[in-house]
C-alpha cells in the first residue's frame, strides 16, 4: 500500500512538472518592474523600457461609432509655428509647444493648447480662443471671441500653415 501511495504521489508530481503544451496563454515577456510589454494584433511583442518613454498617446476617437479617423493629422503635426490671418487681411504667428503651452504674437499672449477630436484648441489669456482644422487637404484657423464654444459659429476662419512642419 506504502508504494502505490508512493507511486502514485511521484505520478502526481511528474504530471503537475511537465508543462502543458495545449495552453491558450502565451507565456508572459520577461521585462522587468520598469518595463512595459506591447502585444500586437500578430502576437508580437515588443518591450519598453518605462526610463525612455514620455508620453502614451492613442488615437482621438470621433462621431458616435467611437472610432479613429484616419484623415484626421496627428497631434505631433500641429507643434511648430503657425502663420495663421487676423480676420483683417492682417497675418500674425501662433506657436504651438510640445508641453501643451501656446503662444500668438498679436499682442503677445500665452494660451493653452490640447488636440482634440484631431485638430488643435487652444484658448489664450486674455480669454479668446482658437482652433487650427484640416479642412480638406489646407488648414484653416477659427477664431471664437471670450465666451463662445468650439462649436459656436466662429468669428473669422483664415487660412493657416505650418512655417516649419517638422517639431520645434
Amino acid at each position: 500500500m506504502r508504494l502505490m501511495v508512493s507511486v502514485a504521489g511521484l505520478a502526481a508530481m511528474f504530471c503537475l512538472a511537465v508543462p502543458c503544451g495545449f495552453a491558450t496563454t502565451p507565456p508572459v515577456s520577461k521585462g522587468g518592474p520598469n518595463t512595459i510589454v506591447i502585444v500586437f494584433k500578430d502576437g508580437h511583442r515588443q518591450s519598453f523600457n518605462l526610463y525612455d518613454i514620455s508620453r502614451v498617446e492613442f488615437g482621438v476617437a470621433t462621431g458616435e461609432t467611437g472610432s479613429v479617423n484616419p484623415q484626421s493629422p496627428s497631434r505631433r503635426h500641429f507643434l511648430g509655428k503657425w502663420e495663421v490671418g487676423d480676420g483683417s487681411g492682417n497675418n500674425f504667428y501662433i506657436t504651438l509647444e510640445e508641453n501643451g503651452d501656446a503662444w500668438r504674437s498679436l499682442h503677445h499672449v500665452h494660451g493653452t493648447w490640447a488636440y482634440v477630436d484631431g485638430e488643435a484648441r487652444v484658448t489664450w489669456d486674455d480669454g479668446p480662443q482658437d482652433a487650427i482644422r484640416k479642412v480638406g487637404s489646407k488648414y484653416e484657423k477659427f477664431a471664437y471671441s471670450a465666451g463662445k464654444a468650439f462649436t459656436d459659429n466662429p468669428d473669422n476662419v483664415t487660412s493657416a500653415r505650418n512655417t516649419n512642419p517638422h517639431p520645434i
